[in-house]
């Protein structure tokens, strides 16, 4: 491999290839699953051209020249993974069948249901994801028990977990039960650990919204693709 004008990072590669978001696609790199004409490569600085043969798994990768932006209303017991060690029903096959590998963009538990992005444009994903896109994500809450009036504005102001601070953008109650959150930076699981602080259990964790994207009529299971105009405000643009 030689470096040159048109050369690319493999990662950058293999997400305009859409096997993966970039992020995902240097782990998939450090495991050792691709090679480049035959040569397995693990290090970040290796850049490929477009005459070089690229394998993931064994398998020949090119870029897309087709892209889709779908957003599913994930119903709860489905994992947004590629493939399951534990043989759970995936999100992706709920999804219309396209010759094109599809990939969910962040991701919701297997307990958790909503709204999940997926795609196979690989700078999207990056967009999407990355903190400084500040997209607002909208969850409905319904608590087993009663929730007390002091939850939603010391989540808003900011929760200690083991170290760890958990804020929310946004908090309110919607019912004795019901809590509407808002996030923008959520970590993992963020929500739930703090519901278990408060010694409070998440009897049903729904996505309602991503940014501009709402759960509207879409019913459960099913997926729609994403408006040009969703697409461009989650992109960053400026106009539509």
């Amino acid at each position: 491999m030689k470096s040159s004008d048109t050369s690319i990072r493999l990662q950058v590669f293999l997400a305009h290839a859409g096997a993966a978001s970039r992020r995902a696609a240097e782990k998939i790199i450090a495991d050792g699953r691709v090679t480049v004409n035959g040569v397995k490569i693990t290090e970040m600085g290796a850049k490929v051209l477009p005459s070089d043969i690229v394998l993931l798994d064994g398998k020949p990768v090119k870029p897309e020249t087709r892209f889709h932006y779908l957003v599913l209303n994930k119903p709860e017991g489905y994992i947004c993974a590629s493939a399951d060690t534990h043989d759970r029903p995936l999100a992706l096959d709920l999804l219309p069948s396209v010759n094109e590998r599809l990939y969910n963009v962040g991701r919701l538990d297997y307990r958790s249901c909503g709204l999940v992005l997926f795609t196979n444009d690989g700078d999207f994903s990056a967009k999407v994801s990355h903190p400084g896109s500040q997209i607002e994500k909208e969850y409905i809450v319904t608590s087993s028990v009663p929730i007390s009036d002091s939850v939603a504005s010391d989540f808003t102001g900011g929760v200690l977990v083991e170290g760890v601070l958990y804020k929310a953008a946004l908090a309110e109650r919607l019912g004795t039960r019901i809590l509407r959150v808002v996030m923008i930076e959520g970590k993992n699981r963020e929500i739930r650990r703090v519901f278990s602080y408060f010694h409070l259990h998440a009897e049903k964790l729904q996505r309602v919204r991503i940014g501009p994207v709402k759960i509207g009529s879409l019913e459960e299971g099913k997926s729609r693709p994403l408006t040009g105009r969703e697409i461009k405000e989650l992109s960053g643009a400026k106009t539509w």
